[in-house]
């Protein structure tokens, strides 16, 4: 298989500004931007769910979570109530898969967070679960 370099690279590069800008490459520290910048991370770490993670972030909850995961993006306000702080979170990865899954309504939360179980792979989910893990501030 013939690799195009450029377009590889630029795919990395693509990568880490859309992690940066779901706030990924802070949760990372910059070790581990600089090595997605520059080199492939191993498929089956945790860093690599956790970057592959941010970019479902931003692509599917940033608008409603904000930026900072904290619930105050550009849409919270017309959601009530509002959206999770996600950094605050005392759900266990299980529960969060299954919000992300099925919806918060399913789980007898917020109607306004939408099933993602037919929009996104387990292994996105698995992923945004490592990133939701990473930002959060307890343990």
């Amino acid at each position: 298989m013939v690799v195009n370099r450029s377009r590889l690279q630029w795919g990395r590069r693509l990568a880490v500004a859309a992690a940066a800008a779901a706030g990924c490459i802070g949760a990372l520290g910059a070790d581990a931007a600089t090595q997605a910048n520059g080199a492939l991370l191993p498929r089956d770490s945790v860093e690599a769910a956790v970057f592959r993670g941010g970019l479902v972030y931003a692509n599917y909850c940033v608008t409603c979570h904000g930026i900072n995961a904290d619930g105050n993006g550009r849409a919270a306000r017309l959601h009530t109530p509002r959206p999770a702080n996600l950094r605050a979170s005392d759900k266990n990865n299980t529960y969060i898969a299954m919000i992300v899954r099925r919806g918060g309504e399913a789980v007898g939360r917020s109607p306004g967070m939408p099933p993602w179980g037919e929009e996104l792979t387990d292994e996105q989910v698995n992923d945004l679960v490592a990133f939701v893990r990473s930002v959060n501030a307890r343990p």
